[in-house]
């Protein structure tokens, strides 16, 4: 079952979700408000079991909004991505539903190739940071982990698109009405939207993006052997689960 409609629709929902984030939020929602003021937007930052004083944080900055236009709403979930993404996707209003991180890492260069494209053209658009012109500065691991993480997913999944796990611009209505097909608790959340999106034949559209100048020169968090293993049974579980839905 999906998320009933909204009654009262915005043009624009932001999903934010903050893990241990005081020392970005505050700067990313004033960044938010300066870019939306004046729409008729919200943005929701969907807390998950934060242990650094980011509940009480954002309780503050709820408080304090004064951006007009722009509805701030701060959530709370279970510790995890997954159930960050799934909280405020189901709990938007946009027509257009924005899924960022706390630091917004390519800015707003998604939210701007989707408004050339066209918002609600596409079911799914990814800022990708796999498109050919994306900027990102990849260190030779990443570049190398990111292709065998992509290899991966075409051979459990099939799956064609490129950067599941990009920042994503979605049809509200598409989005609200699947979220509740959505199962994993972690970062596989995006990679099983997008999954979903294929097996529906709406295939998603991967946009350029380009890395703030922050980011670069960072180092990888990436565990190999543990995060190739992880995702390679979650894409299994997604698969198993997907495909007899879907009857594939």
């Amino acid at each position: 079952m999906g998320t009933p409609e909204p009654t009262d629709r915005l043009e624009l929902s932001y999903v934010i979700p903050a893990y241990n984030s005081s020392d970005a939020i505050e700067a990313t929602l004033k960044e938010l408000g300066d870019r939306l003021q004046g729409t008729h937007s919200e943005i929701l930052v969907v807390e998950n079991g934060s242990t650094d004083g980011s509940p009480e944080l954002l309780a503050k900055l709820e408080r304090d909004w004064q951006f007009d236009g722009v509805d701030l709403r701060v959530l709370h979930s279970e510790k995890g991505l997954g159930h960050a993404l799934k909280k405020g996707i189901g709990s938007s209003r946009g027509s257009s539903v924005v899924l960022s991180a706390d630091d917004l890492p390519f800015g707003f260069d998604d939210l701007d190739e989707a408004q050339k494209i066209g918002l609600n053209k596409h079911k799914v658009i990814i800022g990708s940071k796999a498109h050919p012109k994306s900027d990102m500065d990849r260190t030779l691991l990443r570049a190398v982990l990111s292709n065998g993480f992509l290899v991966l997913r075409w051979v459990i999944l099939g799956m064609k698109t490129r950067d599941p796990q990009g920042t994503f611009v979605l049809d509200g209505t598409w989005a609200r009405g699947v979220v509740g097909k959505l199962t994993a608790p972690g970062f596989l959340l995006t990679t099983e939207l997008v999954y979903l999106a294929e097996l529906e034949g709406n295939h998603p559209v991967e946009v350029p993006v380009k890395l703030r100048r922050i980011h670069t020169g960072a180092g990888s968090t990436i565990r190999v052997f543990h995060d190739a293993y992880s995702m390679g049974i979650g894409l299994f579980k997604i698969r198993k689960l997907h495909r007899k839905t879907h009857g594939r």
